[in-house]
Formats: structure tokens, C-alpha cells, sequence
């Protein structure tokens, strides 16, 4: 276990995730930098284009925020580095623990269990997260330019508000990996021996937190919200599933 954790916690894996990361941010400031001179060659105000750059970096501290708490969740098995990596850059939380679970299993463990991994497994996950997440990569460098010059077009017919397949086609998906999930956390709760209801109830924490947020930005108009609901939704559920489990 200590040479597990050693070893994906080790000093190099930090510097060469740091390196990387390094390079990331630099590119940024980068971006920053090109785009602020070409919004003054365009004319635009330097004031609003200061206001802008100071508004925007203030917005991206909240959503930060959640991210922060799934690095903090996948680091408990993954360690910190490789955690680190994939929530800076391109990564998300429900991907990378979907796909480290699937990936820990197809390896013959019951799971992301501390007590389970070795070395050998950690190598597969990171592979399979890693090529897992190029395709989007791929998507972008093949296909981005053209999807964007189609959207550019002016449309022909504007239809009544009428929902796209894309709309359809997006909701049928979110619909499906909560059910997958949902159903997962039901099987978990209720087998015919050794029930484990905490995913389920932590399942059940967050989603009626986050139910409470979309009422009070859709119904109240607390747009402001809109920020703090995703973190607030697994701060809440981490601490309800801590003092269930505390209890029982």
C-alpha cells in the first residue's frame, strides 16, 4: 500500500505534471496577451477590455471550485499528480472516475479500492483515461473548423422554437449516464447480501441540492447561483455521506 502510494505520489510524477501544467499556463498568458493587442488594433476600449480580463478571472474562481473537490476525490486512489493533470487541462470528474472504474474493474478489481491497486493497475487506468479523452482532441483538429463555419451560416428557416436533434440527442445522453449511474447506486443498495447504501443516499444528498439551486435560479431568479451549484451539490453530499457513515 505505502509503495503504491509512494510511487504514484512520487517527486518525479510531480515535476513532470508540473512541467506540463507550466507549459499550459504560459500558453495561456500567451493567448491573453495576443488577443488583448488584437482587441486594441480592432479599436476596442482599453478600459472595458481591463474590465473584461478582470471579470472573467474573477468568474472562473467559483467554478473553480468544484474542480478543486474533484481533484481532492480522485487523488484518495489515483494520487495527486495524475488527478491533477486530468482536472487542469481536459478532463472532468464524472469521465475520469467513470472511466478509472470501469478500467480498475476490467483488471480483475472490485473497484477504485485503495486496499486493491498496484502500480500495474494505476498504468492501465491512466492509459485508458488518456485515450479515452483524445477523441475530443481529434474531434476538434479534424472537424472543429468546418462545424463552425457551418454554425456561421445564416440558417434558411427559423422554425417556431422548435428542438433540435442536437437538443434531443443531448438530453437522451445526460438521461442515459444518469440512469446508468442511478441504477448502479440501486444495485449497490439493495443485493441479496452485503447492501451498500451510501452511494445511492449520496446520490440522492446531492441531487435534491442541486434541485434546490435550479429552483432558486429559475423560479427566484438568483442567477447568481448558477455558480456555486455544482460545488455546493458535492460539498453537501460528501459531508452528508461522511456523517451517515459516521453514524452507522
Amino acid at each position: 500500500m505505502n509503495e503504491y502510494l509512494s510511487a504514484v505520489n512520487s517527486s518525479t510524477f510531480y515535476l513532470i505534471v508540473a512541467a506540463v501544467l507550466t507549459y499550459v499556463t504560459v500558453m495561456c498568458f500567451v493567448f491573453l496577451i495576443k488577443s488583448y493587442k488584437a482587441g486594441l488594433e480592432l479599436g476596442m476600449d482599453k478600459e472595458k477590455l481591463k474590465k473584461t480580463i478582470t471579470s472573467s478571472a474573477t468568474f472562473t474562481l467559483l467554478p473553480s471550485i468544484s474542480i478543486l473537490l474533484g481533484v481532492v476525490a480522485l487523488s484518495g486512489s489515483l494520487g495527486v499528480p495524475l488527478s491533477w493533470l486530468r482536472l487542469s487541462v481536459i478532463g472532468s470528474l464524472q469521465y475520469e472516475l467513470n472511466v478509472a472504474e470501469i478500467a480498475a474493474q476490467s483488471a480483475g478489481l472490485s473497484g477504485l479500492r485503495l486496499e486493491e491497486l498496484n502500480v500495474e493497475v494505476f498504468t492501465t487506468i491512466a492509459l485508458v483515461m488518456t485515450i479515452g479523452i483524445l477523441g475530443g482532441i481529434f474531434c476538434c483538429i479534424f472537424f472543429l473548423k468546418g462545424y463552425s463555419n457551418k454554425l456561421q451560416r445564416a440558417p434558411k428557416k427559423e422554425k417556431s422554437n422548435e428542438p433540435s436533434f442536437g437538443d434531443y440527442a443531448t438530453i437522451a445522453m445526460f438521461v442515459g449516464l444518469c440512469a446508468a449511474f442511478i441504477g448502479a447506486y440501486i444495485g449497490k443498495a439493495f443485493p441479496r447480501e452485503g447492501s451498500d447504501i451510501l452511494p445511492l443516499f449520496t446520490a440522492a444528498v446531492s441531487g435534491g441540492v442541486m434541485l434546490i439551486f435550479d429552483y432558486l435560479v429559475q423560479k427566484k431568479n438568483m442567477k447568481s447561483l448558477e455558480n456555486f451549484d455544482l460545488a455546493a451539490s458535492m460539498l453537501v453530499g460528501m459531508a452528508a455521506v461522511v456523517i451517515l457513515n459516521m453514524m452507522l
